[in-house]
């Protein structure tokens, strides 16, 4: 039988991904001899690529725009994957086995910064890294979200989800007044800046702020936050990488592996090199 040493991020834009530098830290603490590249693969090339690929290979990381498309090729999903419908993570095998690690990436975020639990969070965006968000905002213990957004209207599939997880969810424009929060999720676009006259209220009564963008960093948002109350997204990118590692190693996202804390310090220092 071939051995499965094989594996790659794929995505449209690619070429700033870190990935490949965290991952093979890892890989060689490890003492794996695993190889880990980066390919730029849209939507279009995703299904010809993903069957065009032998035995030799392992898994995939995928990325913007692959990850519902990437759902929809899996066999069997975990439950973040079923619950958010996108999956950055496939292991391959007889069997495509989905996973959602940027869920678990966030409550690590969380957790790892003291914040282990949460009541009311607001979320800022409603696309697909806001769902990954009310999982994890959920799996942290919050039972009430503020969601604000450009168009409301764009939320309805964050309205069924939100249901489904049994959080209480509002959701209103930007502009709208806005009330105290433990937590503050930002999932805009990186670059994107909002209007004194918003950011200045939601920055009052945000709580802690998770801003899931890290390059360039500062966003404009965090930059306006009292630094000590905010995680880079760069928390998520390399917890959601340690999750993966321990999907392609063991199957399992839970599974730690072994001497996990110096592993995890080795992928943040090179990371740092770039």
């Amino acid at each position: 039988m071939t051995e499965r040493t094989r594996l790659a991020v794929w995505g449209d834009p690619i070429g700033h991904s870190r990935s490949p530098a965290i991952h093979s830290a890892a890989y060689r603490l490890l003492d794996l001899d695993w190889q880990y590249e980066r390919r730029q693969v849209d939507e279009s090339m995703f299904a010809d690529a993903l069957e065009d690929l032998d035995d030799s290979w392992r898994g995939l990381s995928l990325t913007m725009p692959l990850k519902e498309i990437a759902h929809g090729a899996s066999d069997e999903l975990d439950r973040h994957a079923a619950l958010t419908g996108a999956v950055n993570t496939l292991l391959l095998g007889t069997t495509r086995r989905g996973f959602n690690t940027d869920v678990g990436g966030i409550v690590d975020a969380f957790t790892h910064a003291g914040i282990r639990e949460v009541a009311r969070a607001r979320v800022l965006g409603a696309g697909a890294t806001a769902a990954s968000a009310l999982v994890a905002l959920r799996d942290l213990g919050a039972t009430r979200v503020d969601l604000r957004a450009r168009r409301p209207q764009a939320a309805d599939r964050l309205r069924s989800l939100a249901d489904a997880l049994g959080i209480v969810l509002t959701v209103e424009g930007f502009e709208q007044p806005a009330s105290d929060v433990d937590v503050t999720v930002a999932t805009l676009p990186s670059g994107a800046v909002l209007d004194d006259d918003v950011a200045t209220p939601l920055t009052a009564v945000g709580g802690t702020l998770f801003e899931a963008a890290y390059a360039p960093w500062p966003s404009a948002l965090a930059a306006r936050w009292p630094a000590e109350n905010v995680i880079s997204g760069f928390e998520m990118l390399l917890y959601q990488a340690v999750r993966q590692i321990r999907i392609f190693r063991f199957g399992d996202q839970e599974q730690q592996l072994p001497q996990e804390d110096v592993i995890v310090a080795a992928m943040r220092a090179r990371a740092m090199e770039d």
